[in-house]
């Protein structure tokens, strides 16, 4: 089992440099999971290529999205709620001073016993700290 967070998910979606060495970890056996949190998360990313960096269309943003959406609605990525896993990603963001955001998808890779998939240096830090198995994609 895997947690697939927001930096690896948005590197796939908007094919950032080594986008393809996520393929591989979207593989439904491999039951990918991660918090309902991508999904906000993705868009902003989303958002962000559009409006900030202006590296995409408004459509090619909306194909993006819906891209995202049916990933999630057909269980390419099983979505948990946030909730289940905040007050543990409560103490991990406490202890290692790192945003909720980031501490979610650790509760969940510790909880799970899973593997997690990250773009995130410092996530990827506070992973092998806390004892969670890594793959780092640069």
């Amino acid at each position: 089992m895997i947690v697939i967070d927001s930096s690896a998910l948005s590197k796939f979606l908007v094919k950032e440099e080594n986008w393809e060495k996520l393929v591989p970890y979207l593989n439904p056996s491999l039951k990918p999971h991660a918090v309902d949190m991508l999904i906000l998360e993705g868009t902003n990313a989303i958002w962000k290529y559009v409006e900030k960096y202006r590296l995409i269309t408004v459509e090619q943003a909306l194909e993006l999205y819906e891209y995202m959406i049916k990933i999630a609605d057909e269980e390419v990525i099983i979505l948990e709620p946030s909730k289940k896993y905040l007050k543990k990603a409560l103490k991990i963001s406490i202890e290692y001073n790192i945003p909720i955001y980031d501490s979610l998808f650790l509760a969940q890779a510790k909880a799970l016993t899973a593997r997690l998939i990250t773009s995130d240096k410092t996530q990827g830090k506070v992973a092998k700290k806390i004892g969670v198995n890594l793959v780092y994609i640069e």
